[in-house]
């Protein structure tokens, strides 16, 4: 018998209480995954607008524009699948086309999968399947890929509001597209190409305020890109541009981290405890790893350009 009870008095049992909190922090869950996708949204609309448009413009059906938006959900791939079809091309040609543009998800795949080990297998498919460019830009800052890395996980449901976020973006867009396409003739004048590029600026410039090297490898590869494409490099000038920078920007601080290290061991010879490695908290530039990843992760992961 609960002695401290008094008569008539009821409690409610402490599972009432964790089923009261766990829908309230999921929907904050939710919530703030939204809100973190709104940059990507802001640069969605606009070229899901514009594929909606050259989709009807080629003939493809209103219903084949908004499903290739939900099940292909590939920007560029799209893109080149409606040149491609307005072409004449061979489905063949277009189905080997999309499969070889969208092989760098491969890659960025790889990069996350650490971070997603313990999820279940149908919540591993859904998040695979709407990863994009500009999502993995975010992830690759907020979820902890390595397994040192003591960062805690963000909720699922955050991670997941953010995808399905993107997503909805896009096919809103294309849906936009598709029934305003009677009332744009041309959608090169209206300059929606120009949206992406804007969105990846937004994405850049809290990673170059915390940390020079990324500033440096972003000057570096704009600067690089316009030289080479005045030089006629075509469309590879980008790709060129970006891995010679990122490649000189991730060897430079490996030479300052190595400085770093043969001072702390002079000056800490006769202290008990070793010094810290590469990417402590203390690292005002963020150079042992990408800006806000470096802090917790002691063993200094390699950047992610």
């Amino acid at each position: 018998m609960d002695t401290a009870s008094s008569p008539g008095t009821t409690h409610a049992p402490s599972s009432y209480h964790s089923r009261a909190i766990v829908p309230a922090s999921r929907l904050a869950a939710v919530l703030s995954g939204m809100r973190q996708a709104l940059p990507i949204v802001l640069g969605y609309v606009p070229v899901a607008f514009a594929f909606g448009v050259l989709a009807r413009k080629t003939g493809i059906p209103a219903s084949g524009a908004v499903c290739m938006s939900l099940m292909v959900f590939a920007g560029s791939a799209q893109l080149i699948s409606v040149s491609l079809l307005a072409g004449g091309a061979s489905p063949a040609t277009v189905v080997l086309t999309t499969f070889v543009v969208n092989l760098r998800h491969l890659l960025m795949s790889a990069a996350l999968a650490p971070a997603l080990r313990r999820w279940p297998r149908a919540l591993q498919a859904l998040f695979a399947f709407q990863l994009t460019d500009e999502t993995f830009a975010l992830h690759v800052s907020r979820l902890p890929s390595t397994p040192g890395d003591t960062r805690p996980e963000p909720p699922r449901a955050e991670t997941l509001a953010l995808n399905m976020t993107a997503q909805s973006a896009w096919v809103m867009g294309t849906i936009i597209g598709v029934f305003g396409s009677e009332l744009v003739a041309d959608v090169r004048p209206l300059g929606l190409d120009y949206a992406l590029p804007a969105m990846f600026i937004a994405l850049l410039l809290p990673y170059c305020r915390k940390a020079r090297r990324f500033a440096l490898a972003a000057v570096l590869a704009g600067g690089l890109s316009v030289l080479l494409a005045l030089a006629g490099a075509g469309q590879w000038n980008v790709i060129i541009a970006t891995v010679c920078a990122a490649t000189l920007c991730t060897l430079l601080p490996a030479r300052a981290d190595a400085a770093r290290r043969t001072a702390r061991n002079t000056a800490c010879a006769d202290a008990s405890t070793e010094p810290d490695g590469p990417g402590e908290s203390g690292d005002p530039d963020g150079l042992a790893g990408l800006p806000g990843l470096a802090e917790s992760d002691g063993a200094g992961r390699a950047p992610t350009l």
